[in-house]
């Protein structure tokens, strides 16, 4: 992540203005009129509760023209190019319910310190010898910034942070940036600190922590949620003058997993005019949906330039993204109870802290709901969920609206929502995106800083399901790699890194998991009208895949291969067997 309603699209679009899609190009209603037909293969249209299989799909002018039996196509279509997918599974393309575009971009430009089975980085060692040899294989003169990115505290030998002092020892005339895995925090060596003026004087931000060695007020290096916020704005502004080196790449990296629908999870008003750029060029091969960022709604509200729900060459703004909280696993999500184990920088009743005020929320909330500007909230923790339910109550009390108006507020992790929480979702029309990904990279931590319970509840796809909400299911790229395959087996099997099942009970089906990506996506994004499932009328966006993931082994799922993306008919990525 629907059925046929009686309503036309066009008179969908008029009603939601936000499901025009309109061509890159003039080019295709010039061309002579082709059409392809796909059979002979598991076609699995995601167009119903359970799964449906049909004989052929056709495609024309990059449009879904029929589905259904081989014969009715070849006779309505006598003319087609037949594509024989010879046993092989065609699936509507995979729609990225939550990543980040531009931060994946952007990390070709840093030193990658993941750990296994993304990286190599086992130990803090490791990371000083990466960041070294970083310098030297690039010739990086003293004086300018290094950045890494994907270190994970909780998987280094040490299971810590590392420290200014530790980056010092080899990047002593450099001022150095690390990213944690998480997105929420990053430590930063000296020289970097006193470029930002953080020092022992410094306290720290509202919302976030700058981290102190013990019995001192000298940082570590360390900072979380806002107070990492000047390091990544600089870092962005520093690698902007990348972004088109890096763009095409970067669309090619999604489209080889099957994306024909990308995500930009949180935008800044530049990168949405350079992503516009790009598509007004015809640089677009996939479609990408942003979202532009809290901390900007009033103005971009107020900018006639800028059109929100309405695709362009491409190209969409959705809506806004707020952050609520920040990361369990790096232990800054906001919980009614606290964490287990200690959490750097808190003494006593560590329960995470939102990276926003309830006022602050409200206002936004208002502000949003008073434009009908769809929001995305970042929210782990369930003290935070609490914060976005009595927001949306605010606003809604506020403006005299209803409380279960379709305005599809999306709760982006919901990680640790509540049964009771989910019920609300249903009641006031939120729609969960989870993050099941969880379970295999932090469960087993999960466990140890929240305790079984509350552990094996993290991204409850099966309860959402059964009480009726469509829930997608996300990479949040970079956090964790952009495999929507990984993603439906996480889904299935939520098992960790050591092989413990995190949930037996919120394990979903493989065709829960396929809508996660697909049908229940599009609706996410408000997009129902034009994709997400093999349905007359839609953009023709398949993926190929050299397996059904419904038939194989569910710990096999993993392995699939995606065989080639087709974007509006067009083959934009193709699998090549010497991988």
């Amino acid at each position: 992540m629907m059925k046929k309603i009686g309503l036309t699209i066009v008179a969908l679009c008029a009603f939601f203005s936000c499901n025009k899609h309109e061509k890159t190009t003039g080019k295709m209603d010039a061309e002579i009129e082709t059409s392809q037909l796909f059979f002979n293969g598991d076609i699995l249209t995601m167009d119903s509760e359970q799964p449906e299989y049909v004989e052929a799909v056709v495609e024309k002018n990059g449009e879904i023209v029929f589905v259904g039996r081989r014969t009715e196509a070849e006779s309505h279509f006598p003319g087609s190019t037949k594509i024989d997918l010879n046993g092989k599974t065609l699936l509507p393309g995979f729609i990225d319910p939550h990543s980040h575009f531009g931060m994946v971009s952007n990390t070709m430009g840093q030193v990658g310190l993941n750990p296994e089975p993304v990286g190599d980085i086992t130990n803090i060692d490791d990371i000083l010898k990466k960041l070294k040899q970083y310098k030297e294989d690039k010739n990086i003169p003293d004086g300018q910034w290094i950045y890494g990115w994907g270190y994970d505290d909780g998987q280094l030998a040490e299971k810590r942070h590392p420290t200014k002092n530790d980056i010092d020892k080899v990047l002593p005339n450099n001022p150095v940036y690390l990213q944690h895995t998480s997105g929420h925090m990053g430590v930063a060596n000296s020289l970097g600190l006193e470029k930002l003026e953080v020092s022992a004087k410094t306290k720290s931000p509202e919302g976030g922590t700058i981290a102190r060695f013990p019995n001192s007020n000298e940082p570590t290096g360390l900072v979380q949620e806002t107070a990492m916020y000047p390091f990544v704005r600089l870092l962005l502004e520093n690698l902007a003058s990348k972004q088109e080196e890096f763009f095409n790449t970067t669309q090619d990296y999604y489209a080889s997993n099957g994306i024909t629908t990308a995500h930009d999870g949180m935008t800044d008003r530049n990168t949405i005019r350079f992503f516009q750029s790009q598509a007004d060029a015809g640089k677009f091969k996939i479609d990408l949906i942003s979202l532009a960022g809290y901390a900007e709604l009033a103005s971009n509200l107020k900018d006639s330039t800028l059109e929100f729900k309405t695709y362009k060459n491409r190209f969409k703004v959705q809506g806004t993204k707020i952050v609520a909280d920040g990361s369990p696993q790096g232990k800054t999500a906001f919980f009614t109870k606290p964490f287990l184990t200690e959490v750097p920088g808190c003494a006593h009743d560590c329960r995470g802290l939102p990276s926003l005020t309830q006022a602050a929320i409200n206002d936004l909330f208002v502000m949003a709901y008073e434009t009908d500007n769809q929001l995305f909230v970042h929210c782990n923790g369930d003290a935070t969920v609490d914060m976005i339910i009595e927001a949306h109550e605010n606003a809604c009390k506020t403006l005299n609206q209803p409380l279960d108006y379709d305005r599809r507020t999306i709760i982006i992790h919901a990680q640790f929502a509540r049964p009771d929480q989910l019920e609300t979702f249903v009641k006031y029309k939120m729609e969960p995106s989870f993050f099941t990904n969880h379970a295999y990279f932090w469960g087993d931590i999960h466990v140890e800083n929240l305790g079984k319970e509350r552990a094996e509840f993290l991204s409850p796809m099966v309860s959402a399901a059964r009480l009726g909400l469509k829930p997608t299911n996300h990479s949040d790229a970079t956090v964790t790699p952009i495999n929507p395959i990984f993603t439906i087996w996480t889904a299935v099997n939520r098992v960790s890194r050591s092989g413990v099942v995190i949930g037996k009970n919120e394990r979903t089906t493989p065709y829960q998991a396929l809508k996660a990506i697909t049908a229940n996506a599009a609706y996410e994004l408000f997009d129902e009208n034009l994709k997400g499932t093999l349905t007359e009328g839609k953009l023709a966006d398949f993926v190929i895949l050299d397996k059904n993931p419904l038939k194989v082994e569910p710990i096999e799922i993993k392995d699939i291969h995606v065989l080639e993306t087709i974007k509006e008919g067009k083959t934009i990525y193709t699998y090549s067997f010497k991988n």
